[in-house]
């Protein structure tokens, strides 16, 4: 560590109110043990150099030591030394932004003394933290915790308003969080620090405004999409999408038994199935599908299409014709054939992002551009006992008897992390909403604008399951959630003694509530306007909210797009 970067912390160590050192080794955890199991490194000063690094230090030795308690439960918290604590740690996060950009002159004084004080108990137990015996540890970590959080605002997500200073340094972390998937410099093998979108607006105590610290084992990639469009106030800002719940008619013979995959016929059989739908993609009705639209709505924004919609030889044509009417962005669900011998197939959504098209811009001529393509793998199988197999009405295909498994690959966890323009975004398919799963603590940790998910999955209703998972979505961290399925399913859904239903899509956030969307008799597809504002970050260590996120949010109605023929305009309720 240069000597210069140790000389700006080491006049602060003689004047802190410490307590006992402890020279001798210990058996309980440290905070110098603790920090090296979780990141492979000691602490040392060079960790001021990258305020990320001091907040994954910070905010694990805080969560390992249960310390993030005392900001809700202690009457002397903020510290009474402090004339405005919230605007001092505040200040000294810009302060240090400015700083780690070339690192020259002197660390803010807070970020300096406190600094300090931690480093005088890297070999105390974080027992006496935990019990709160060390007062002075404790507040030191928290307005660590708060200083660097503030250090990392705008990182990640760009946001409204920033001074010159630091702004070298907030592009070299947003270079740095798409080339690793983390705005730290510590190996992502063993933590990450990702930015923090939302906060909960339900009253979640949350610690943290703009960053959090994610353990090891899934794969994290952010991927910044570029965007044009007019005008630069949030409030005026909406994209235009086109939900086609195709397949519009599945079959029971739609499902196929995978030929010799029955095992276990004595007990507890089962077997392994695919969904392999005869209707394939018909891109002239799709045609006439996006005509309409436009003529409707102006442009098409996004075009949604749920899981194992389309077959993976169709994507490029289908982006074809997408580019052809202007669309921005693609996302649908892909499907495999199985194979007559090796590993099963995949099962993903695709995101398509056009990189030369503006929102509500002119349907662009001459030769098309290659489009960004993302991929979102499945992680969890479907696994259709004997009750949806009867509420399916599959036992023609899929003996009833028999627990029939998704025939899929299951690939290591990843999640792709998607901001364009106002929205940051996580997708979904089907069965990975209902896991309460690493995956799902990472999406409350990061807070998403949006989660859209595709589904292979009856009546998208209030009372079915994944309104009730989307529901946690939407209480914490706030996201606005998206499902689709296909119309060919919901229509197969038909339990005894439920009314059929032409949901096919269901929207759930924090202010509007849910609402089940229809596809309306005769129709081929649903337009849904979706509206952005501003959303209000929470913190609960004091400090004061600020107003510099974004909510988005669909508009009155819903539109359904029903061509039938080529001639046939779209009946749409504005």
């Amino acid at each position: 560590m240069p000597s210069r970067l140790s000389a700006l912390v080491a006049d602060h160590s003689a004047s802190s109110n410490g307590s006992e050192k402890v020279s001798e080794p210990v058996s309980l955890p440290t905070a110098s043990s603790t920090w090296f199991g979780a990141s492979g490194r000691p602490i040392a000063d060079e960790l001021l150099e990258w305020p990320p690094d001091v907040f994954a230090l910070v905010n694990t030795l805080l969560a390992r030591a249960e310390a993030f308690r005392f900001a809700i439960s202690r009457q002397d918290w903020p510290p009474k030394r402090f004339a405005d604590w919230a605007h001092e740690a505040e200040d000294a996060g810009r302060r240090w932004s400015a700083w780690a950009e070339d690192r020259t002159g002197a660390l803010p004084e807070l970020v300096a003394s406190e600094w300090s004080v931690l480093r005088e108990r890297l070999e105390v137990p974080l027992e006496q933290m935990a019990s709160g015996r060390d007062d002075r540890g404790w507040e030191a970590l928290l307005t660590l915790n708060a200083v660097a959080d503030e250090a990392c605002a705008g990182l990640g997500v760009a946001l409204d308003r920033f001074d010159a200073d630091g702004s070298v340094y907030r592009a070299r972390g947003r270079e740095l969080l798409a080339r690793t998937g983390s705005l730290s410099r510590i190996d992502a093998r063993y933590l990450r620090v990702l930015p923090k979108v939302r906060t909960p607006p339900t009253g979640r105590p949350a610690f943290s405004r703009y960053a959090s610290v994610q353990g090891p084992g899934i794969e994290v990639r952010w991927h910044k999409m570029p965007a044009r469009h007019r005008g630069t106030d949030l409030r005026s800002e909406y994209a235009t999408m086109l939900l086609l719940p195709w397949p519009l008619q599945v079959r029971a013979s739609d499902f196929r038994a995978v030929d010799g995959s029955l095992d276990r016929l004595t007990k507890d059989p089962f077997g392994f199935f695919e969904f392999a739908p005869a209707e394939r993609l018909d891109l002239d009705l799709l045609d006439r599908v996006l005509l309409s639209a436009r003529e409707e709505a102006g442009s098409v924004d996004v075009v949604l299409l749920p899981e194992s919609a389309v077959e993976k030889s169709e994507l490029d044509d289908l982006e074809t014709l997408l580019d052809a009417h202007g669309v921005v962005m693609v996302q649908t669900g892909v499907r495999e054939p199985v194979q007559p011998s090796g590993a099963f197939p995949n099962n993903w959504l695709h995101i398509g992002v056009n990189p030369r098209l503006k929102k509500g811009g002119l349907v662009p001529s001459g030769d098309r551009q290659p489009w960004f393509h993302l991929r979102q793998n499945k992680h969890h199988p479907w696994s259709l006992d004997e009750s949806q197999v009867d509420q399916y009405h599959l036992g023609g295909a899929l003996h009833p008897h028999i627990r029939w498994w998704e025939a899929m690959d299951v690939p290591r966890r990843a999640v792709q992390i998607i901001e364009v323009a106002e929205m940051v975004m996580v997708s979904l398919v089907c069965e990975d909403l209902a896991q309460n799963d690493d995956i799902a603590q990472l999406i409350r940790s990061v807070g998403p604008t949006a989660v859209i998910v595709g589904l292979l999955d009856g009546p998208q209703l209030a009372a079915r399951w994944s309104a009730r998972y989307a529901s946690v979505l939407a209480d914490d961290p706030g996201s606005s959630v998206l499902t689709l399925s296909s119309f060919g399913m919901v229509e197969r859904s038909r339990p005894e003694g439920r009314d059929a239903s032409r949901a096919i899509a269901l929207w759930k956030d924090p202010t509007t509530g849910v609402r089940e969307i229809p596809l309306e008799p005769g129709a081929h597809g649903v337009l849904l306007t979706v509206s952005f504002d501003r959303a209000t970050r929470y913190s609960a260590d004091r400090r004061w909210p600020v107003d510099n996120s974004t909510f988005c949010s669909p508009w009155p109605s819903t539109k359904s797009a029903p061509p039938t023929s080529g001639q046939e305009r779209c009946r749409l309720r504005r």
